[in-house]
């Protein structure tokens, strides 16, 4: 899940691994769209396959101390970068900004003990059921609840109609994740409103390295200060967050609202494929089967919330 800046306040549901949400602006179509496109696509790719890597480190690090090293490194890079304002905010504006970060800490915990336990694919697909729910419930449209039925459907698959091929604990990090996912989502929305720019996503980033380095040292100690792990993490950090906020903000400025999150949509088919080619995680017909599903009725749920006139959000983890 990628951690972009913060996102308008009616979400869509887009599928991303763990640490988030850019404004979104439509727009008409232009010529030559294919370089965004394939800028988002490249930012997806780059966010699972980061997330894969997260998975081989995990051995070294655990998957605490992984998500420590991930926090730690894209909060330097986005203070560096953003350099945002410490003073002139309201009280209200740093308890926003707390339990902005304060999410985004649960969050990528969530996912990462879950990909320690299930396989990425069917993590991530399991993680994008909160984006999409509170997809759903906001629209309160009829045709929402085919969506919530292809949805549904799809996790009845993945568990082969009880979980029975995926480790239980796995599925409940996963689920939980979403709905921190969720609530990401409207904590990055009102950070957006209060601070300018990505300063919210700097200070919230910083938020939850703090409140994750207790929690790394306890796991893992001196092993977050082996020079390799340390290298690793940071590749983490620039795989999974760095680089798709780049390739995403470049992305947004000539991409339409709807055609980037349909994009967005199909990171679980993504974090599949890089779970299947760099960690040997294979899928069995019936979670592809899933997967695809899910996949369907995040896509329209989007086209539903667009056709409708709302704002798109692109949610992190």
């Amino acid at each position: 899940m990628n951690t972009p800046s913060a996102a308008p306040s009616t979400p869509a549901p887009v599928a991303t691994g763990p640490v988030s949400a850019h404004p979104v602006s439509g727009g008409p179509r232009r010529r030559g769209s294919l370089g965004p496109v394939g800028l988002v696509l490249a930012g997806g790719v780059s966010v699972q396959f980061g997330g894969a890597l997260a998975v081989s480190l995990m051995p070294r690090a655990g998957a605490l101390g992984v998500v420590t090293l991930r926090l730690v490194v894209a909060a330097v890079v986005l203070l560096l970068v953003c350099r945002p304002r410490l003073r002139g905010h309201a009280r209200a504006d740093w308890g926003t900004v707390v339990v902005f970060g304060v999410t985004m800490a649960a969050m990528n915990g969530l996912f990462y003990q879950a990909v320690d336990r299930i396989p990425l694919g069917p993590a991530v697909t399991l993680e994008v059921l909160g984006p999409l729910a509170l997809s759903v419930l906001a629209s309160r449209r009829a045709v929402n609840l085919v969506w919530a039925g292809l949805a549904l459907a799809g996790v009845f698959l993945l568990g082969g109609g009880g979980f029975g091929d995926l480790d239980m604990a796995g599925v409940g990090f996963a689920l939980s994740a979403g709905a921190m996912w969720a609530a990401y989502i409207v904590f990055s929305a009102r950070t957006g409103r209060r601070f300018p720019q990505a300063d919210g996503l700097a200070l919230a980033m910083a938020v939850a390295a703090v409140v994750f380095v207790p929690l790394g040292v306890a796991e893992s100690g001196a092993k977050l200060l082996v020079p390799t792990t340390i290298g690793l993490g940071a590749a983490v950090a620039v795989l999974s967050s760095v680089l798709p906020y780049t390739l995403e903000l470049l992305a947004l400025r000539r991409l339409p609202a709807s055609t980037f999150a349909i994009l967005m949509s199909l990171e679980p088919a993504v974090a599949a494929t890089a779970g299947f080619l760099v960690l040997d995680q294979s899928l069995n017909p019936s979670q592809a089967a899933a997967i695809a599903l899910v996949i369907a009725a995040s896509m329209g749920a989007v086209r539903t919330q667009i056709g409708r006139g709302g704002p798109v959000a692109e949610p992190e983890a």
